[in-house]
């Protein structure tokens, strides 16, 4: 969603420096931009709806806007349709107080009748604009002395979750900034502080960084951070060295970043298998549990959203299946409203590449409250997740650009083939033959996805016969329909045709009244004890017109009597099929979109990390 930048420095001017952070944030999704950047004790603002480029015309590239010290926004509307009055920042009345905000204020409507008895008028429909005059209105209070109290006091008050940044004119060379669930990120370097909302948009200036603490405050200025708690007592903070490739945030001579994702899976999976395969043996440190502790749970829950929910699904059936520990899945979103049961001796496994799940995080914090052991698979080293959860297993995929995840969820679906082969060696559900056969397997991946992408153009020239299709079904059973949903999301969030996944065996109950003459189902099989009631199906929709699109094993000799086309993957592991069948539906959704023109990386409406509810 949002994306926020600032800097404050003592040589450089800030208006280009935010301009090129928010440009490296644009996948977040926005529909409007803005900064704020101060010059002599006078703060002055630009801003408009649409892309940052609107922005960079508007100022020259940020030069007609000079200063050292300054904050910058991308706006995705919550409150207010996009428009220069609703884009950040806000400020007071007399433009000595600006402010940039991710998130939601729950309770702005309230807070809004008081301060206009107070006397303050609004100009936009936004909540942002709530949160700066209630600073003001307690930075007056203080007498314009004590800004971390005025904020310190606001964050007492407002409902929701955010992250902030604020500049106040009479304090030049100095950035305050504030997070509750929303994520921000500081850091210092060569005298001058920066901040944002995704780790991509410093890793130009600076490798250390502290990720900020829930309900924390920071001051910044060029010589240093100072970080103070809830109740404004000092913070002693470490920061974390990011290890990215400053490179794998750029595109890389690539058309789209989701190409150049797409293409990273051979060798974003060997990082992530590497180093938790040792000697022939599943190796995962980071787990923290013995063999005994492994024994001892009862039951394993996975709680994400979008498609690391996919990964969970097709977790069930691998976990299941190899550890023989019963696994429920379910949606973050609805996890704590159904008021889960949760058992004693269990694990929650939280999936998010980013970290920042707003659900996702309610559901870790809800699992801790009531006991019970917490792992999080997340991408992003120092999130939220990784910090608050028991413990994490990072997924070493690098910085993911693209809204719609490639290749995190394909490391995310190596994560989980580890901790059922872990879970299942160490209760004795997996022999020694199984487990050499199953580490071969994983080994053999890299260069299996590499094959697979090889052979795009085919993809490519089949994708373009249904740049025009309205409907695409996707079928599948059991590990099948985990991957077929994946696919099918894949679909509708690049190309914007309607697409869905069914479990094949309920064809009959309802959704077969949908196939008519033409209508494309892709048809995924790689589940050799399922190739016949898989075989059943496809005829089911055949003998109604529909075209049928097979993915299947090499060898699968059957499925070319009835399937119109077929993709052949490779032969893996059972369970490990998923990681090969993905790669074809990726590659066919990117050329769909493509050929229709889609804004293939930042797709209308969608946000790379919901950080809200």
């Amino acid at each position: 969603m949002c994306g926020i930048a600032g800097y404050v420095g003592k040589t450089q001017q800030a208006g280009p420096l935010i301009l090129d952070s928010l440009a490296k944030m644009e996948y977040r999704g926005y529909d409007s931009t803005g900064m704020a950047v101060m010059e002599g004790g006078e703060i002055r603002v630009a801003k408009a709806p649409g892309r940052l480029s609107v922005l960079e015309n508007m100022t020259r590239g940020g030069s007609t806007l000079p200063g050292t010290c300054g904050i910058g926004h991308t706006r995705w509307a919550t409150h207010g349709v996009p428009s220069a009055v609703n884009a950040h920042p806000h400020t007071n009345a007399d433009n000595t107080v600006a402010i940039v905000m991710n998130g939601i204020i729950e309770n702005y409507i309230p807070l809004k009748e008081q301060l206009i008895k107070h006397g303050y008028t609004f100009e936009s429909e936004t909540d942002t604009e709530v949160l700066c005059k209630l600073i003001d209105y307690y930075y007056e209070m203080g007498e314009r002395k004590h800004a971390v109290r005025a904020i310190r006091k606001v964050m007492h008050r407002v409902e929701g979750s955010y992250a902030m940044a604020v500049i106040f004119a009479n304090r030049p060379d100095t950035i305050y900034c504030a997070r509750k669930d929303c994520p921000l990120i500081v850091g210092n370097a060569n005298g001058a502080s920066y901040c944002a909302s995704d780790v991509t948009a410093l890793l130009k200036y600076t490798r250390d960084v502290y990720y900020l603490d829930n309900q924390a405050v920071t001051r910044m200025t060029p010589d240093g951070i100072e970080f103070f708690n809830y109740d404004g007592e000092p913070l002693d903070m470490k920061p974390t060295t990011v290890e990215w490739d400053a490179q794998a945030a750029e595109k890389g001579g690539y058309e789209h970043f989701m190409l150049k994702e797409i293409y990273e899976q051979p060798q974003t999976v060997r990082e992530t298998l590497s180093p938790r395969l040792k000697d022939g043996n599943v190796v995962i440190e980071e787990l923290g549990m013995d063999d005994d502790e492994l024994r001892s749970v009862k039951k394993i829950y996975i709680v994400a959203c979008g498609s690391a929910y996919h990964v969970g699904m097709t977790g069930k059936y691998v976990i299941e299946g190899i550890a023989r520990i019963p696994v429920e899945v379910d949606l973050a979103s609805e996890f704590r409203y159904r008021d889960p049961i949760l058992e004693e001796d269990s694990l929650l496994i939280l999936v998010s590449q980013s970290g920042e799940t707003a659900d996702t995080l309610a559901a870790l914090r809800l699992a801790k409250e009531r006991g019970v052991r917490t792992l999080g698979i997340v991408n992003v080293v120092g999130s939220s997740v990784a910090r608050e959860a028991d413990n994490v297993m990072y997924t070493w995929a690098g910085p993911e650009i693209a809204v719609a995840t490639t290749k995190a969820y394909s490391c995310q679906l190596i994560a989980i083939y580890l901790l059922a082969m872990r879970f299942g060696i160490a209760r004795g559900k997996v022999s020694a033959q199984q487990q050499a056969e199953m580490v071969q397997a994983l080994k053999s991946l890299p260069d299996q996805i590499g094959i697979l992408l090889e052979a795009h153009d085919t993809i490519q020239r089949f994708a373009n016969r249904y740049v025009a299709a309205k409907d695409i079904f996707f079928i599948g059973r059991g590990e099948d329909y985990a991957i077929s949903m994946e696919g099918s999301l894949k679909l509708k969030e690049i190309s914007y045709i309607h697409s869905e996944a069914y479990a094949a065996g309920e064809l009959k109950h309802g959704t077969i009244s949908l196939i008519e003459e033409g209508t494309l189902v892709a048809a995924v099989s790689t589940q050799v004890d399922l190739y016949e009631k898989i075989i059943s199906n496809m005829e089911q929709v055949k003998s109604r017109g529909a075209f049928v699109l097979a993915i299947t094993n090499v060898g699968n000799t059957e499925i070319e009597k009835v399937a119109d086309y077929i993709i052949h993957i490779p032969v893996t592991y059972k369970y490990f099929a998923n990681s090969l069948a993905i790669i074809p539906l990726q590659l066919f959704s990117y050329y769909i979109a493509v050929a229709r023109g889609c804004d293939v990386d930042k797709p209308r409406n969608l946000a790379k990390s919901v950080t809200v509810e």
